[in-house]
């Protein structure tokens, strides 16, 4: 750990690189993604952000060597591989240029304490009015701060119908007093707890469950746009309508500034920085056993 740097093989999971840095320290962690079965390979070639890029940027950022196996069967690294090459890797599609093999990465320091909060507001509860806000300031808050809003459906209050549910998470009271936030909505844990929280496990169980590859999940299906200026209130409400006429769609709205606009759209392959205020993956779930059920996506 001397060194701050590590190798990861291209085979192994994000929740497996996790939990062989956790092992080793409790102050560095690695800027990439929060579903911790994605394999390393695929992530960091295309790029792969997480609950921390806000600050220290994209996977393939901090990527700082690579072992390729050329056409030729010839072992390189990024010296041997030139930099061309190596800029080309990250962020540019792993199957394109090569098989990668293994990455060194650069870890990151984290605090001993992080803080995580989660407050589900409805459309009945001004949830349109946050989200409003929510798009145009965030961006340009702190880049210690991920704040995630998850869109979804729940029933009304009085169950008689459905209604939208966005989760805002985290935000800083004194730009949305409107929340009401109480010492009580917020929790302190240890940055590998975070990872643990954002992967959906308990943030008091063990580890091992980052090692875990096979997983059932729901049969889904999801895509990504890039925002670069706030949605209209006519947009929104379609938007809202969309979402109502499905059971199950979730939208995550990952927001983007800090370190993501200080980066060159040319530095790496991934140009979507600077002027991208947020990103949105619209996701849909379905039961494989009905066949009849109505999917959106486009």
């Amino acid at each position: 750990m001397d060194q701050e740097s590590a190798w990861v093989q291209s085979g192994a999971t994000l929740g497996e690189l996790y939990y062989a840095i956790a092992k080793k320290s409790k102050v560095h962690g690695f800027p990439a993604g929060s579903c911790s079965t994605i394999g390393v390979g695929g992530h960091f070639s295309g790029g792969g952000f997480g609950t921390i890029f806000r600050k220290y940027g994209l996977s393939s950022d901090n990527v700082i060597d690579a072992q390729i196996v050329d056409v030729n069967g010839k072992i390189l690294n990024r010296t041997l591989m030139g930099e061309d090459l190596f800029w080309a890797v990250r962020g540019g599609g792993g199957s394109s240029f090569g098989v990668i093999t293994a990455w060194e990465v650069k870890l990151v320091p984290v605090p001993p304490t992080v803080t995580i909060f989660n407050v589900p507001r409805t459309l009945e509860q001004g949830a349109n009015n946050l989200f409003q806000k929510w798009q145009t300031i965030s961006h340009k808050l702190p880049s210690e701060l991920f704040l995630d809003s998850v869109m979804g459906v729940a029933n009304s209050s009085d169950n008689s119908r459905k209604t939208v549910v966005l989760n805002l998470l985290p935000l800083m009271q004194s730009n949305f007093a409107e929340l009401g936030l109480q010492l009580n909505n917020f929790t302190e844990v240890s940055w590998i707890q975070s990872v643990l929280y954002f992967a959906d496990y308990s943030i008091n169980g063990p580890l091992d469950v980052l090692l875990q590859r096979n997983q059932t999940f729901s049969n889904f299906k999801a895509k990504s746009d890039y925002v670069t200026e706030p949605i209209l209130v006519a947009g929104l409400v379609g938007l809202w309508n969309m979402l109502l006429e499905e059971n199950t769609p979730i939208l995550i709205l990952t927001l983007y500034g800090g370190r993501m606009s200080e980066i060159s759209g040319s530095g790496t392959p991934f140009p979507l920085r600077n002027g991208s205020i947020y990103g949105i993956q619209y996701s849909v779930y379905w039961d494989q056993m009905k066949k009849h059920q109505s999917i959106w996506i486009g």
